[in-house]
């Protein structure tokens, strides 16, 4: 491949022009339904419809997921440790066996929900862990409360790597972004939501005999069964396979992806070599450890939010309430930074600003012994956290190409950081209160983890979009070029088994 060629290339996915006619027409290695006339499609109009029908309803059931596993720390403010006996150890342990089974369940999940029907797949894990989340009010001892917690991670691991990798498969990767950071969002909406809504249940106490945490269990696992079984029939599969897409729109889709280099968009069979590539590539490890640096902070900061702000002198309504503007500016950051670095293709600066904004409110939450000041910190920890778990996502879906390694990919990067929730769950010892001095130093660590990675990443990239400019990657096709990336009958096939390591894919920095 020539410097002209990968200038081009470049130029490509630095633009935010929409797909031309000539990209469509030339885009996918099979021509998908090369038949069908998609002239007089509107792009713009044709993702918005695609937004409505995806976005809506998978962020309702990212807000459930995220509500129902993070509403042990509400209820713990209502009595769930001193009604069970628990000590404080207990309780850290009953809060890390989740993460244990919830992120190494989610690298094989992804894997079935490409095999499967994402309808069929998410909407039966939703219904499975709604029960649990049930069960989970009707227990009566430490034990019983860590069976349901590890059950509770079996189930709702395929959710978030799921939608994510299911969101890649629809939008091009100037799009992505801002729709993986909508759909986070619901976590800091549940953030609020879930501060508001276990005040009110917590008002049912010694109804039916059972205690206020029990009921916010209960309720909110009944929502969760009522949304699995709902999903079934909302939730949509693949572009090629969507039923509220005419044919002519599903070739329009498919067609507007393959010219945005997921040459893989119109279907891939399952090959061993296509699961190794992505545990293999140096860049998935890289993802890992930078989504670490937030995703461990995040459950540390969901899961303590609520005593840290109680131990900051406001008893348990107060401290929840306390807890909403919080979230809310936290939905708005990220929110913005996923319109920005789409707008700007620049995902590693988000990662390197917003990580540096972090570490500043963490440092003052170290050094604090003013409430005041600790509560304003707050805020800027949770701007250099939420943002980046989206952002982080979207920057490792739009460097890894090929349906199943990316699938692979992501399950590994977000299952990685999801394990660091073991580490989160443990650092918050409540001897420690009101300051937390320990909890707030690792956290610490990791967002410096992640600013670091983030540089790393970076200059790998812009190395690497350089040595294929400078024709360093070229295949030989047909004959023809130097043969340095190996040797391909047809560019087709090269772009194909090749996947992001094809000499004209360009890395988003």
């Amino acid at each position: 491949m020539s410097s002209e060629k990968a200038e081009k290339v470049d130029d490509r996915h630095t633009t935010s022009s929409p797909s031309t006619d000539a990209d469509l027409e030339k885009s996918g290695p099979d021509g998908f339904h090369e038949h069908v006339d998609i002239s007089g499609i509107d792009e713009a109009r044709l993702v918005r419809k695609i937004d409505m029908r995806l976005l809506p309803w998978l962020s309702l059931l990212y807000l459930l997921s995220f509500l129902d596993r993070t509403s042990i720390g509400n209820a713990k403010l209502y009595g769930l440790v001193k009604d069970l006996k628990m000590t404080d150890p207990q309780y850290a342990t009953a809060l890390s066996v989740f993460f244990v089974t919830y992120a190494l369940l989610e690298p094989p999940s992804n894997v079935f929900l490409k095999r499967l029907r994402p309808s069929v797949w998410l909407s039966l894990m939703m219904f499975l862990w709604g029960v649990i989340m049930m069960a989970q009010g009707l227990i009566k001892n430490y034990s019983g409360l860590t069976a349901m917690r590890v059950l509770l991670g079996v189930f709702e691991a395929g959710l978030f790597p799921g939608v994510n990798y299911y969101l890649s498969c629809w939008y091009k990767r100037s799009e992505f972004g801002i729709r993986a950071a909508l759909f986070f969002s619901a976590a800091t909406v549940s953030g609020a939501f879930g501060g508001l809504l276990a005040a009110a249940i917590a008002k049912m106490h010694g109804v039916g005999g059972y205690p206020g945490w029990a009921w916010i269990f209960i309720l909110e696992g009944l929502l969760t069964i009522i949304a699995g079984v709902a999903s079934f029939w909302i939730i949509q599969d693949f572009p090629d396979t969507a039923k509220f897409l005419t044919d002519k729109e599903r070739a329009f889709v498919i067609r507007r992806l393959q010219a945005d280099d997921q040459f893989s968009a119109a279907g891939e069979g399952l090959k061993k070599d296509t699961i190794w590539a992505g545990l293999r590539d140096p860049k998935t490890w890289m993802f890992m450890l930078c989504y670490a640096g937030s995703d461990g902070p995040l459950y540390a900061f969901s899961l303590f939010l609520p005593s840290i702000i109680n131990s900051l002198g406001y008893t348990a309504t107060p401290a929840n309430l306390l807890s909403v503007p919080v979230y809310a500016w936290a939905c708005l950051v990220t929110c913005c930074v996923g319109f920005a670095a789409d707008r700007y293709k620049r995902r590693g600066m988000f990662n390197l600003i917003f990580f540096s904004v972090g570490l500043v409110g963490y440092s003052i939450l170290v050094g604090s012994r003013n409430p005041k000041l600790s509560y304003f910190a707050v805020y800027l920890a949770a701007s250099g956290i939420y943002p980046l778990i989206a952002n982080t996502i979207a920057w490792a879906a739009n460097n890894t190409e090929g349906s199943y390694k990316r699938s692979v990919t992501l399950g590994m990067v977000i299952g990685f950081g999801n394990l660091n929730g073991v580490v989160s769950s443990n650092i918050y010892p409540a001897k420690e209160k009101p300051w937390y001095r320990t909890g707030h130093a690792v956290v610490l660590g990791y967002i410096f983890m992640g600013w670091l990675m983030s540089l790393v990443l970076m200059i790998y990239f812009k190395r690497e979009n350089a040595a294929r400019a400078r024709g360093d990657r070229d295949e030989r096709v047909n004959g023809v070029g130097s043969g340095k990336g190996g040797e391909y009958k047809t560019l087709e096939e090269a772009k194909t088994l090749k996947g992001d390591r094809w000499s004209g894919y360009v890395y988003t920095l």
